[in-house]
């Protein structure tokens, strides 16, 4: 097995800092140490694993493997604090949207400019529904 060097400093406290699970093959496409930076990265943007999974170009279920690999203590820690951070950013985003409003431009038939926008309850409301919305945001209060 190959020697994995521990988290750079500066990135201390964050959720990058974590030691990579070793290689178990060296494979260009697989999930090497900057794969699976890039992917707590994006779990951390995007609250989804089978989103952050294909943003770096592998799968979900290959992800759930990754972490239930006995060397992979560290970076199931980070994959739990990535995604809660990205669900509580979702969850933000979406507030953000339903409260105040998502403008809409349409062009019509003959030029004519229609534009609306407002605050979209259905989308507080689905957002109120989801109960991992719900978890994120009671661990942060």
């Amino acid at each position: 097995m190959e020697h994995i060097a521990p988290p750079a400093p500066l990135l201390a406290d964050t959720t990058l800092a974590f030691t990579p699970v070793p290689q178990q093959r060296h494979r260009a496409d697989g999930w090497t140490p900057e794969t699976q930076a890039n992917f707590i990265r994006a779990l951390s943007a995007m609250g989804s694993v089978g989103r952050a999974a294909r943003a770096v170009g592998m799968g979900r279920a290959s992800a759930y493997r990754l972490r239930e690999r006995p060397e992979a203590k560290s970076f199931a820690a980070a994959w739990d604090s990535g995604i809660s951070m990205g669900r509580t950013h979702q969850f933000s985003i979406a507030m953000d949207r339903a409260l105040n409003g998502v403008t809409t431009v349409r062009v019509l038939k003959g030029g004519a400019i229609d534009v609306s926008g407002g605050p979209d309850m259905a989308v507080v409301n689905a957002v109120l529904r989801d109960d991992s919305f719900a978890k994120a945001t009671k661990e942060t209060e």
